[in-house]
């Protein structure tokens, strides 16, 4: 009897269990909006490279496998977090930016075609107010994320920011796409909670002003940079997690930014 009534629990845990699972909100297809973070990765010019350098690695002592990495990185390289404070003096650092600008609904905004013929191309108010034509304003809260196809080229560097070099001088011949002034107003206007894209940048290549950034960091709005699989969201629908390395007081930080697909009827 006891044994019948353990196996009666457990069969009603397991209904439970996949009931729980079934309605659960999380369910569906994840996408990995994340390059992989190693010695390839693409950094800005002036930044320091990433390095893994390993402390341990094989068999102990013990007889058991151990490992362990030290690393060396740059807060604004691979995919990765601005904080407000990038630029905008006094405002929300890495470990300060909230939650809910970090979590919300995607709106993918495609400029594939405009960046594919002009690198230096700025995403215009337009490029938003079309995508709007089609679902609506875009909501307070919503996680903005344009689609320029440039992640096809990671971790070329030369194809992927206009150019191989690096130092202060490789500033100059960056050509990448990036929001104008008025995209950028636009988007605040719409109290988004973060804007993404798949260039090195929020701000076009040869931007002398980075105005995009000021603006957008400026209201307290991060940014996501070099993100990839943009081409598998929908323009609307799908849901954003971008969860950085909290780190104090950070101007930036290393990102994990996964989307889950909205579930077909």
């Amino acid at each position: 009897m006891a044994f019948r009534r353990m196996a009666v629990s457990i069969a009603a845990a397991a209904l439970a269990l996949g009931t729980a699972r079934a309605e659960s909100p999380l369910q569906g297809e994840w996408v990995d909006l994340t390059h992989t973070l190693d010695e390839t990765s693409v950094f800005w010019p002036t930044a320091k490279a990433f390095h893994h350098d390993a402390e341990s690695f094989g068999q102990t002592e013990g007889g058991y496998f151990y490992s362990a990495y030290n690393i060396r990185t740059s807060e604004h390289g691979g995919t990765h977090l601005d904080a407000p404070i990038h630029f905008a003096e006094g405002a929300q650092t890495a470990d300060e930016v909230p939650l809910d600008r970090l979590i919300g609904p995607a709106a993918v905004i495609d400029v594939t075609e405009a960046s594919g013929s002009d690198r230096d191309y700025r995403f215009t108010a337009q490029d938003v107010l079309d995508w709007e034509a089609r679902h609506g304003e875009i909501a307070p809260g919503a996680i903005v994320l344009f689609r320029t196809g440039f992640s096809k080229f990671w971790p070329d560097r030369e194809a992927y920011m206009g150019t191989a070099e690096r130092g202060a001088e490789a500033v100059a011949q960056l050509h990448f796409p990036g929001l104008s002034e008025a995209a950028a107003r636009l988007l605040k206007e719409r109290d988004v909670a973060a804007v993404g894209l798949d260039t090195p940048s929020l701000d076009y290549g040869q931007s002398k002003d980075f105005i995009a950034h000021r603006v957008l960091l400026g209201a307290q709005i991060p940014g996501f940079e070099n993100v990839t699989n943009l081409d598998r969201l929908p323009e609307w629908g799908a849901s954003v997690i971008a969860l950085p390395a909290k780190i104090g007081k950070g101007s930036g930080a290393p990102l994990r930014i996964v989307a889950l697909l909205p579930k077909e009827e």
